[in-house]
Formats: structure tokens, C-alpha cells, sequence
């Protein structure tokens, strides 16, 4: 079975070019946790030890009641197809937070008004790509 990914490596998510905010916003909480909340809060308590792969599939873990002992096989399955990445969250679409991938491939989120985000963004060895916009260009 083909494997597809969503891991980057060494490479730095900028928001996106007609993202709302210039200052980063913690995602509202809805009746149900979105995908929005549920990466803030894996990625604020836990920095650079999730994968993206093991952060999107957590994810939809919880989203979907998968159990553990269906974890495995569920895994397989979810990434038999391609998955949309971190380019297409809405942390870096709407709410202001890039997404750092460091040498082994863990995520760490970066409020656009921090300091570490404006180091990413002029570091020549980290590769770069924008977060996915929001409305298409007329």
C-alpha cells in the first residue's frame, strides 16, 4: 500500500498572504473541539514532538472516536491517500501561527508576532512556503 505523507523537513510554513490577523489569536472554542483547536493544543503543549503526519492523523483520532487497537490499521488506511498538510490549516490560513519543521521532521507553532517567527522567515538554510490562501486570486 502506498504510503503519502505531509512531513516537511527543515522548512518553515508562513501564514498566508491574505490571512485577517497580524497578531496571532488562539482559536475559539466551539460546542466541539475543531481541527483548528485540537492542533493549538497539541502544538503549544508539546513543541517538535509531533511529526505533522502524527499530528493530523491524532487529529482525526479524535475526531472520528477511533480506538486504540483501530489506531494501527486506521493510520495505514488514512494515508493510503493524500491528506491536505499543514499548508492548509487554519492556524496559518486565519489565525496568525506559522508552523516550523525542523531536521527530523517535528512541528513547532510560531505566533507571527514572535521574534523566532521573523528568524525562520530570513534564515537562508530553512526552506519556505506559504500557508495556502484562503480565496482564490481574480
Amino acid at each position: 500500500m502506498k504510503y503519502h505523507t505531509t512531513n516537511y523537513i527543515n522548512t518553515f510554513i508562513e501564514v498566508a498572504e491574505d490571512c485577517p490577523v497580524s497578531i496571532s489569536q488562539i482559536p475559539s472554542e466551539k460546542k466541539e473541539k475543531t481541527i483548528a483547536n485540537l492542533q493549538y493544543e497539541f502544538l503549544i503543549k508539546s513543541p517538535y514532538q509531533y511529526t505533522s503526519d502524527d499530528l493530523i492523523f491524532q487529529c482525526y483520532k479524535i475526531k472520528n472516536e477511533i480506538s486504540e487497537s483501530e489506531k494501527d490499521s486506521e493510520r495505514d488506511k488514512f494515508f493510503s491517500k493524500g491528506q491536505p498538510c499543514l499548508r492548509c490549516s487554519a492556524l496559518a490560513k486565519r489565525y496568525g501561527f506559522g508552523f516550523h519543521h525542523n531536521e527530523e521532521g517535528k512541528v513547532a507553532l510560531i505566533p507571527i508576532e514572535n521574534k523566532e517567527y521573523q528568524y525562520f522567515l530570513m534564515n537562508d538554510s530553512i526552506k519556505k512556503v506559504k500557508a495556502m490562501r484562503s480565496k482564490r486570486n481574480n
